[in-house]
């Protein structure tokens, strides 16, 4: 109920996701049921053999305050949808609405993995030959060495599944690669990192700018690092494209230009266009929890849809377990070991 582009697109999405996976998992769509069936009869979906309806009155909204919405809008479809998973009717949840709200909710009903202290998250951005996971992408902003040793566990099994590579190179984000060089935070992160040994592939630190080339798969960073990186690079990529779109058109010979050229323009913009990863998971929950971008279109949240489903089938949830019970044995004090 609280994307940017209404009810109607999630409706649209669900329509293109049955048609096109046929083997979805089953959907409960959560919302206010006034509104959402009238949109479902129009598109035929009304009695969908894998579609169920849950009503719930209330909405986030971008403005509200976590403890607002857990205390007096305990209705609020978002929180329902969660409380579905915690309570065994579902296993999933993609949501498009408030990022805060979505991720404490979700660490306040859901909990966290057996050893994971937070989740994070995950979202999947093209470079170079590829894509990389870069995490996290705002979900902690304060984080001491083992929350980044975790989110190393959680983006490897994230880009297993995601990316289907099977060893990924994981690398940390810093200032410099020189050893010692960063703060506190990395210098202790990457001394962890180093000691697991062949749990996690473990390149080493890495700079700004090796992101985007094939250098590493999986981007580990902290939220507040993580989040800027994201925003930054969604800014950069709207600028050039608007810079390159008001080139183009500045006069009749470059307008032809760019219609003898029009096929490397389109396959630029699939290259990177968002749709085609439907939203970033929030990793380390309890219970699968994707959040899709505000702006989501229908094609991109029935990407989400497909991934939520995905990550059902693979039960990704106990890999990540085993490695982080594997992790905190290597690292452990040595005066606590037996």
């Amino acid at each position: 109920m609280g994307g940017d582009l209404g009810p109607s697109e999630v409706v649209q999405a669900l329509k293109l996701a049955f048609t096109e996976f046929p083997e979805l998992c089953p959907i409960t769509l959560v919302g206010d049921e006034a509104v959402l069936r009238p949109l479902l009869a129009a598109q035929g979906l009304s009695s969908h053999p894998k579609l169920t309806v849950h009503h719930a009155a209330e909405t986030v909204l971008p403005t509200d305050e976590v403890m607002t919405v857990v205390k007096r809008k305990r209705d609020a479809s978002m929180l329902r949808a969660i409380e579905l998973v915690r309570d065994g009717s579902a296993a999933a949840v993609v949501s498009t609405g408030n990022t805060k709200i979505l991720v404490a909710a979700g660490t306040l009903k859901l909990r966290t993995l057996q050893g994971v202290e937070r989740p994070a998250l995950a979202p999947v951005i093209p470079r170079d030959q590829g894509h990389f996971i870069l995490i996290d992408a705002g979900a902690n902003p304060d984080c001491r060495a083992e929350h980044l040793v975790h989110n190393a566990i959680l983006g490897k099994h994230y880009c297993q599944l995601e990316l289907g590579v099977a060893n990924p190179r994981i690398g940390l984000l810093t200032i410099g690669t020189e050893e010692g060089k960063g703060n506190g935070l990395i210098n202790a992160t990457h001394d962890a990192l180093k000691r697991l040994g062949g749990l996690v592939n473990y390149v080493g630190p890495i700079e700004g700018f090796q992101i985007f080339s094939n250098h590493v798969d999986v981007v580990v960073c902290d939220g507040f690092t993580g989040n800027i990186c994201l925003k930054s690079w969604e800014s950069l990529s709207k600028f050039f494209r608007n810079e390159l779109r008001s080139q183009l058109s500045a006069s009749p010979v470059r307008k032809l230009g760019a219609w003898i050229s029009r096929g490397a323009f389109v396959g630029l913009r699939r290259r990177i266009q968002p749709e085609r990863y439907g939203g970033a998971p929030l990793l380390g929950l309890r219970g699968t929890v994707i959040k899709a971008h505000g702006s989501a279109n229908r094609f991109s949240l029935k990407n989400a849809i497909h991934d939520a489903s995905e990550f059902v089938r693979v039960d990704l949830n106990h890999r990540i377990e085993a490695d982080i019970a594997r992790a905190q044995a290597i690292l452990a004090p040595a005066e606590s070991k037996p």
